[in-house]
């Protein structure tokens, strides 16, 4: 599964790690989470996120 950088902080979701503070399960596809996920660390839209 491929590795996603936040284009505006550098923030890296890493499907294998999930994202457990917002209750993203590790293992979950970029594609899977839900529209209204954002960056941890500085709230960007999913729509600022590159492949890495």
């Amino acid at each position: 599964m491929k590795k996603y950088v936040c284009n505006l902080c550098g923030y890296v979701y890493d499907p294998a790690d999930g994202d457990k503070e917002s209750g993203i399960a590790p293992g979950t596809p970029f594609e899977d989470i839900p529209a209204g996920w954002t960056c941890p660390l500085c709230g960007a839209s999913k729509d600022d996120f590159s492949a890495e």
